[in-house]
C-alpha cells in the first residue's frame, strides 16, 4: 500500500493546483480559456513571479498564474484567449524569460479549451506532463487527439490481493489510471481526494460494505459521481435490483469474464 499513499500523496497536492485552475475558470464566466504549462527541471523558484509581471505588463491582457508542484514549474489560466492569441502569449513569455534568466530553457505546453467543461483535473494534470517531457525548443500546442488520449481513472475497491493485482494488471493495460483499495473506508477517502472517473467494487468489505457503502460513494462524490460497477460473489435478485435502483451504473458478478469486464467497463466510461 506504500506505493498507493505515495502516489496518492503527489497526486493530491498536484490536484489543489488542478482545482485552483477550475476554479477560476468558473469564476471568469468565460467559456474560452487558455492554459499554458511552463516547466524548467531545477530552475529558480522566482519564475512564476517573474510570469506573472511579464502578463500583467500588457494591457488588457487577463491571467491567473501559479507555482506548480515542483520549483520551476508554472501554471497560467488566460480567460477568454483563442488558441493563437495564447501561443503568442506563450513565444512571448519564453523570449522575455530567456532574457531576464541566464540559461533558462524553459519546456512549454498549450491550449485554448472552447467551453469550461473541457477544463478537467485529468486534462490539466496531462498538460503539465507534456511540458515537462517536451525536450524540444518548440512549445507543445495541446490538441484535441491528446484529449482524446486522456486516462480514465478506475478505483479498484476488493479485499482479495489475487484478485485485486490481476483486476489492476489487466486495467493498467487497457489503458486506465488505477488505484487500489482493500476495503470500503480507504475507497471512500480515496474518492475524495483522487476523484476517480469509475469505481470497481466489491459488496462484500471490511468497514462498511452493501448499500450503505454506495450510499456513501455518493455522498462523498459531491457533484462530480463516478460511475460505479460492482464486481461481487453476491447472486441473490433482490441485492442486484437495489444495486440499480440506487445509482450501480452495472453489475457483474464472480467468477467473470475477463473480456466481458472491459466491453462493461469501456460502455460505462464512454
Amino acid at each position: 500500500m506504500m506505493s498507493n499513499l505515495t502516489a496518492l500523496h503527489n497526486q493530491t497536492e498536484r490536484s489543489g493546483l488542478y482545482a485552483g485552475i477550475e476554479q477560476r475558470v468558473r469564476e471568469t464566466a468565460k467559456e474560452v480559456n487558455g492554459v499554458l504549462f511552463i516547466y524548467s527541471e531545477g530552475g529558480p523558484s522566482y519564475v512564476a513571479s517573474q510570469v506573472r509581471g511579464i502578463l500583467e505588463s500588457e494591457p488588457g491582457l487577463q491571467s491567473e498564474v501559479w507555482g506548480g508542484d515542483e520549483p520551476g514549474s508554472v501554471a497560467v489560466l488566460l480567460p477568454g484567449l483563442t488558441l493563437d492569441a495564447v501561443h503568442y502569449q506563450g513565444l512571448r513569455l519564453k523570449q522575455q524569460l530567456q532574457e531576464r534568466i541566464s540559461d533558462y530553457r524553459p519546456r512549454m505546453a498549450l491550449a485554448s479549451f472552447s467551453t469550461q467543461k473541457e477544463i478537467m483535473p485529468q486534462l490539466l494534470s496531462q498538460m503539465e506532463e507534456k511540458a515537462k517531457q517536451n525536450y524540444s525548443d518548440d512549445i507543445y500546442i495541446f490538441t484535441k487527439a491528446d484529449l482524446l488520449l486522456v486516462k480514465s481513472r478506475i478505483l479498484i475497491v476488493e479485499g482479495d490481493p489475487a484478485v485485486r493485482e490481476f483486476l489492476q494488471i489487466r486495467l493498467n493495460m487497457q489503458g486506465y489510471e488505477t488505484m487500489m483499495a482493500d476495503n470500503g473506508i480507504t475507497a471512500l477517502d480515496l474518492i475524495t481526494d483522487w476523484k476517480p472517473d469509475l469505481v470497481l467494487t466489491e459488496l462484500n468489505l471490511y468497514g462498511i460494505d452493501g448499500l450503505p457503502y454506495i450510499h456513501q460513494i455518493q455522498q462523498v462524490s459531491g457533484g462530480e459521481m463516478p460511475k460505479i460497477v460492482v464486481l461481487t460473489e453476491q447472486r441473490v435478485e433482490k441485492t442486484i435490483s437495489l444495486c440499480f435502483e440506487n445509482g450501480v451504473d452495472d453489475y457483474i458478478t464472480k467468477p467473470f469474464s475477463p473480456v466481458e469486464l472491459d466491453a462493461r467497463i469501456r460502455r460505462c466510461i464512454q
